[in-house]
């Protein structure tokens, strides 16, 4: 249980399955001193009518559609229009990116040709994104939907396969595609529980889908010229991989994959029974 004494006040968590987690979001505002109201609607757990007693709202993500007809889909696609309204900061994460989507009046849906994004892939931030911060190279996916850039959104972040990854709608306003919520406890369970899903096209296979960068502990080669950090290092060859694995010299290809580890900014990995 959170101590609340010293609470900078509480943030709205609102999850999809009884074992789900908000992950290093969670993390990172528990760290700086909010209290989590964790709240999961499928399981009949009720949305605030106001957002006066919260800070803000983070919407995660999940297995459904945000065009399911479920009666929870609905109810928190229009109350979404809580935090809108009464200018909370809200942050919705794929899943809950699409439900903003669809209550801006844009669209949610998959590719024609059916193409997936489940692994990690690159992922490139529009001049208007890289005024706000700074973005990983490779990021988590998980969806065989995408949505539309809404009327009066602005793209902060894009990918090949799914060009609308991240947008900025209003002052507070937030969605992402992938997931930068993901912890490696997180990640070993959705590979294990979603394994049927690694052989839609466009899936990476399994092993490389469900590994964990660790190439923050690689040492940078000695020399005089300068290096680029291990993280960029690794993305660059996972990027390779991907894409020309032929163009990867022998030693690289015999090197188990490694794809590099989004980072938050402001942020620094850390040892934690938690990821």
């Amino acid at each position: 249980m959170q101590d609340r004494s010293n609470s900078r006040g509480s943030i709205l968590v609102v999850l999809h399955q009884e074992r789900s987690s908000p992950g290093r979001v969670g993390q990172l505002l528990v760290e700086r001193g909010y209290h989590l109201d964790i709240r999961r609607p499928p399981l009949g757990d009720p949305l605030p009518a106001t957002l006066q007693a919260h800070e803000g709202a983070v919407i995660f993500g999940g297995p459904m559609s945000a065009n399911d007809p479920d009666e929870f889909i609905k109810r928190e696609t229009d109350w979404i229009g809580v935090a809108l309204s009464e200018n909370k900061p809200f942050l919705g994460i794929c899943l809950g990116a699409q439900m903003l989507v669809n209550h801006l009046g844009g669209r949610v849906g998959g590719r024609e040709d059916g193409l997936v994004e489940i692994g990690w892939y690159p992922i490139e931030a529009t001049q208007e994104g890289r005024a706000l911060l700074d973005w990983p190279d490779m990021v988590y996916q998980f969806h065989r939907e995408g949505f539309s850039l809404p009327s009066g959104a602005e793209l902060l972040a894009s990918a090949r396969d799914y060009p609308n990854q991240a947008f900025r709608y209003g002052d507070n306003a937030w969605g992402i595609q992938f997931h930068a919520e993901l912890t490696r406890v997180m990640m070993h369970r959705w590979v294990v529980h979603g394994s049927q899903r690694f052989v839609l096209p466009g899936a990476q296979a399994a092993q490389l889908a469900g590994q964990f960068p660790d190439a923050h502990l690689r040492a940078p080669a000695r020399t005089g010229k300068p290096q680029p950090s291990p993280r960029k290092a690794a993305c660059r060859e996972h990027r390779v991989r991907l894409k020309a694995p032929q163009a990867l010299s022998a030693r690289a290809r015999s090197r188990p994959a490694t794809p590099c580890l989004p980072s938050i900014p402001g942020t620094r990995r850390r040892p934690s029974r938690h990821s």
